[in-house]
């Protein structure tokens, strides 16, 4: 893998599954990043301990109404989303038209109510 490239699905799923250091991993989630897979670098960022740029991306998720980009940052943080972050991002959902992510926001805003 050259060092700029984004490596394929095989060589994605060897990287995650090996012990990468700090420095490696941070270098594979920037090209990630850079191209626009924020998704797809999570993993890479949580193997490299980069708390503040995870902080980032879960910003971004919320503002975005990225359902699923929250609830990827969240596990590689340790972080459970907040019900105020559930609220936040049903309404940015729902404000972008993403209506079946505005209605799961919903739904664990529900089941925050509940337990």
């Amino acid at each position: 893998m050259a060092r700029s490239e984004i490596p394929n699905p095989l060589d994605r799923r060897h990287l995650i599954e090996k012990n990468l250091s700090e420095a490696q991993a941070l270098e594979t989630a920037e090209a990630y990043l850079a191209a626009g897979r924020n998704l797809e670098a999570v993993d890479f960022l949580g193997k490299a301990a980069a708390r503040d740029r995870l902080a980032e991306l879960r910003s971004g998720a919320i503002e975005a109404g990225d359902v699923f980009l929250l609830r990827a940052v969240a596990r590689a943080m340790e972080e459970p989303p907040a019900r105020a972050e559930w609220s936040a991002i049903a309404e940015a959902a729902a404000s972008a038209g993403k209506d079946r992510y505005a209605a799961e926001a919903r739904r664990q805003l529900d089941r925050a109510a509940d337990g």
